[in-house]
């Protein structure tokens, strides 16, 4: 490739030559080249639909200048004769090309394609150009895609790092601006200066992709010994170059140890490459929260990135359907580094010190026990999906981080059942003998059940191919002084090999492999003095519950677990029973600032049984407040959509006007159901509950006989949701003993490639029967009364004042408040809102409602949305309804409305969507 960069207009202009050498069996007519800069061209890409997935709107709403795209001037064969070119299946990222020529097998051909690409802004992706005029490029080329199974692969960019380009040898010739310097993944062969131009002369062999990094000011540095060439760029000026020489040699003498001296001469660890694939954990605190040094964040970050970059270029398997193995490679390398090197690190670092921490389970744990509970994360949320699964299949938090760590997991769980070192041998011999040709899990298999002195089809067949959970438990136990009678039970009948040790004085004194326990088996073993026996000791088997896993032969009371108290949250610790404490505060103008102390067992990973018990004081009323729930989760692991049933008990008490209390009592039973594509984010339930309400009487409202109560309720919801659009339908039946009323809202909003957006919600709702003689249980035209108690209400019986003006979304959805408020027969409205300026919208109502011994009535209303964090602080400006003119009342401040959400909960949610 002859490439010149304009770093002004953000262009290459590239002359390339591609020689095209087929190894196949086959005759081919087609090529596929992958274009993966083009996805940045069209907001219907598969680029595009991954961004919009995971509600992020900075790609749809960005400049043109700022997107990415490929401009092919020309495609000819060697003669000079034009080639025909098309890109299939609307994907704007591959380019099928139809040869004049076959290539036949063992045959090569020549074509001559000329293109500009434009290169996109990083902050999509961290790769393009920044505010800085520096570049970083990866995937900005037409390359030839894989060819396996007698077809290319072709896979659309997805912003994955999994472009399966065929490796290739690379001569490149690149003409920049002098004020530049260029860095790279190529050998640099020459550098010239010639009329304020620099001439890079770069080539390497059997690659896959090139990245280039083009700076004004050079920030990588070459660092060389006998083994490698490392190119590196990682920002970090808090470590100093001696230092950082140390660490890259002792890693790339590490990384030889393990896996065999890289094909390539030169491997290039960027910055953009750590962004994209980061640590998680407490390494990523600011560095004056660090809890590690300096030298361990930088070497940590190097040894991630280096095993990512060292694999990619030795390893020529499909990245999107295999990337297991290289993910899980890199992890368990990477636990093996921590056990060779820092043996003793806990993974809180320097906080274990600390002795005001030391009770927390999370800050006494080894450094690599967070891989586990990072995956067990996911387990416990019945998220977690089958390492075989497409890697653009998995969600975000699997594909960043559990599924990666689950993978590194599983392979340092076959090397302690297999032993001596059997794994990584194999490892490194599946990495030598394919250096130069490309691979796939099925010769890794083959490797590894050659070398294997034990049966491991489990391995691939049950952990690596299903989502299948690992979980043992002790059933009887009996002693003698000379032996001890185990019964193991195998909970998800998941045929794996467990550890059993057995402890005395807390140390271990001998370790079996028990194998295929199918559902239960009873063993007798010989009791060595032991005290204590353990299923999974060292937790080397990544099990779903370790609380189950042991029995002490001390006596009955020794197996009880003790409470242990703890303030806000910690890991889960299996010897104990965990009860956390958290300081509360909620807010509503009747009970003032109620604060409390929320008394919970939720630790950080989800549990079968949960509960929460939270006591106010009300600082208004100086009187007890509070609520409480418990819930039961049974998470469905078979195939199907139905994934979780929860049972659930819920109920609360405060002050519902100044000077009456509400008891709340809801028995909920609710089934939750997900589309079996995770990444579609399609979600439905249904909701079965009775709600039992007591109200004291008050003489500060007018309702009567609606003291005591009691509500049937029903609902069925489907919500899809991405960032470019939503939609969602929700139906509702209640039946008291005075009432039956049903009703249904569907919401769509979407966002058009205009950067326009629209919204509709529409509703509808009728009784079926009402003898009630009031509007406390009608259908509300702008605010439902809420007597059921769902929505937090800051003043949930003012009529007046700043706090009757707080808006909910639900029921008629109106912003203006007319004469008529309610319906106690029916009612239809249609809400609608549409965007002019980033956050400022225009809205607009319609409806009619309809009352007893009165003829139905239209109304409307309209003005400004201004929708400042969405479902958390809203305004609404009416501007004209069906009262008129409403900016020349005189009372137009009471007349705004706003929404106010004073629940962590909310806003937290805005920030975890993207990942599950």
């Amino acid at each position: 490739m002859n490439v010149k960069v304009d770093t002004e207009k953000k262009l290459l202009y590239v002359n390339h030559l591609l020689t095209y050498n087929n190894t196949s069996n086959d005759t081919l007519y087609n090529l596929i080249l992958n274009d993966w800069n083009n996805a940045f061209s069209s907001k219907n890409s598969a680029l595009a639909k991954r961004f919009s997935d995971e509600f992020s709107r900075v790609f749809h709403l960005a400049k043109e200048e700022d997107r990415g795209n490929t401009s092919i001037k020309a495609i000819v064969d060697s003669t000079a004769k034009n080639i025909s070119w098309e890109r299939p299946n609307n994907r704007v990222d591959v380019i099928k090309i139809a040869l004049n020529t076959p290539i036949l097998p063992c045959s090569k051909q020549t074509i001559t394609l000329l293109y500009v690409v434009k290169i996109p802004n990083e902050k999509f992706t961290k790769y393009g150009f920044d505010s800085e005029g520096n570049i970083t490029l990866k995937h900005w080329f037409l390359n030839p895609s894989r060819y396996e199974n007698k077809q290319f692969v072709i896979q659309s960019n997805e912003n994955l790092d999994d472009i399966p380009n065929a490796f290739t040898n690379f001569e490149i010739e690149l003409v920049i601006n002098e004020n530049y310097t260029v860095s790279s993944n190529l050998n640099e062969i020459n550098q010239q200066l010639n009329k304020s131009k620099k001439h890079y002369v770069l080539n390497g062999t059997n690659k896959n992709e090139v990245t280039l990094s083009l700076e004004l000011k050079n920030s990588f540095v070459s660092y060389k010994n006998e083994i490698i060439e490392v190119s590196c760029g990682l920002d970090d000026s808090k470590v100093n170059e001696v230092e950082k020489a140390i660490i890259i040699d002792k890693i790339t003498r590490f990384t030889a140890s393990k896996l065999g001296n890289s094909l390539t001469s030169k491997i290039l660890v960027t910055q953009e490459d750590y962004q994209r694939q980061p640590f998680y954990g407490l390494n990523q605190l600011p560095g004056f929260l660090s809890p590690f040094p300096n030298e361990f964040m930088f070497e940590l970050k190097f040894l991630k990135t280096y095993l990512n970059n060292y694999l990619k270029e030795n390893l020529q398997l499909n990245p999107r359907k295999e990337y297991w193995i290289y993910d899980g490679i890199q992890v368990f390398l990477m636990m093996k580094y921590i056990e060779e090197n820092y043996p003793d690190l806990k993974m809180t670092g320097n906080l274990a010190n600390m002795k005001i921490l030391k009770s927390y389970h999370f800050i006494n744990l080894p450094f690599n026990q967070q891989y586990n509970y990072l995956y067990m994360l996911m387990a416990r949320k019945n998220l977690d999906q089958p390492l075989s699964e497409p890697k653009n299949k998995l969600i975000k938090f699997n594909e960043q981080i559990a599924s990666k760590y689950r993978a590194g997991l599983s392979l340092n769980y076959l090397d302690d059942y297999l032993g001596n070192e059997i794994v990584l041998s194999s490892i490194k011999e599946f990495i030598q003998e394919n250096q130069y040709v490309e691979s796939n899990s099925r010769q890794f298999e083959t490797i590894l059940e050659k070398n294997a002195s034990k049966k491991i089809d489990w391995f691939f067949r049950t952990i690596i191919e299903t989502r299948e959970l690992v979980d043992y438990k002790f059933g009887k136990v009996s002693k003698t002084n000379d032996s001890i009678s185990v019964n193991i039970i195998n909970k998800t009948n998941t045929n794996v090999p467990i550890s059993l040790y057995q402890l005395k004085d807390n140390k271990v004194v001998n370790k079996m492999w028990l194998t295929n326990i199918k559902t239960d088996s009873t063993l007798v073993i010989p009791r060595m003095g032991a005290d204590k026996i353990t299923l999974n000791y060292n937790n080397e088997v990544p099990e779903y519950n370790l609380r189950n896993n042991w029995k002490s032969l001390k006596g009955f009371f020794f197996n009880n677990r003790p409470l242990k108290f703890s303030f806000f949250k910690d890991l889960e610790e299996p010897y104990y029973n965990q009860v956390f404490y958290v300081p509360e505060v909620e807010f509503n103008i009747y009970d003032g600032i109620a604060l409390g102390m929320r008394i919970n067992n939720k630790s950080i990973l989800n549990k079968p049984f949960t509960f929460s018990a939270t006591p106010m004081y009300s600082s208004n009323t100086g009187t007890l407040v509070g609520k409480f729930s418990a819930f039961v989760d049974d998470n469905i692991r078979e195939k199907g959509k139905l994934y979780n049933i929860r049972y659930l008990v819920t109920g609360s008490r405060f002050h519902y006007t100044k000077d009456a209390f509400y008891t709340d009592f809801v028995p909920i039973i609710q089934f939750r159901f997900r589309d079996e594509d995770l990444r579609t984010n399609k979600n439905e339930f249904i909701q079965l509950r009775q709600v039992y309400v007591n109200r004291d009487k008050s003489q500060f409202t007018t309702d009567t006989n609606t003291e005591n109560y009691n509500i049937f309720n029903a609902k069925y919801g489907n919500y899809q949701s991405e960032g470019t659009k939503h939609f969602s339908i929700l139906n509702d039946l209640q039946i008291a003993s005075s009432f039956g009323k049903i009703a249904t809202e569907i919401h769509y909003r979407k966002l058009f490639e205009n950067n326009r957006q629209i919204s509709f919600r529409f509703f509808a709702g009728a009784f079926m029967f009402n003898s009630t003689n009031s509007d406390f249980f009608s259908f509300g035209l702008d605010r439902p009364n809420d007597y059921m108690f769902d929505y937090n209400l800051l003043g949930r019986s003012e009529t007046t004042g700043i706090y009757s003006q707080q808006y909910i979304y639900a029921e008629g959805g109106f912003k203006s408040k007319f004469n008529t408020r309610f319906a106690n027969q029916w009612m239809t409205t249609m809400n609608g809102t549409f965007n002019i300026w980033n956050w400022i919208q225009i809205y607009g109502d319609a409806g009619m409602l309809k009352n007893k011994y009165d003829s139905a009535k239209f109304v409307y209303d309209s003005g400004f949305h201004l929708n400042l964090v969405p479902d958390y602080f809203e305004l609404f400006l009416p501007v004209y309804s069906s009262n008129g003119f409403e900016l020349n009342a005189n009372n137009y401040g009471e007349k705004i409305r706003f929404v106010v959400t004073l629940s962590p909960k909310t806003l937290v949610s805005l920030f975890t969507r993207k990942w599950f």
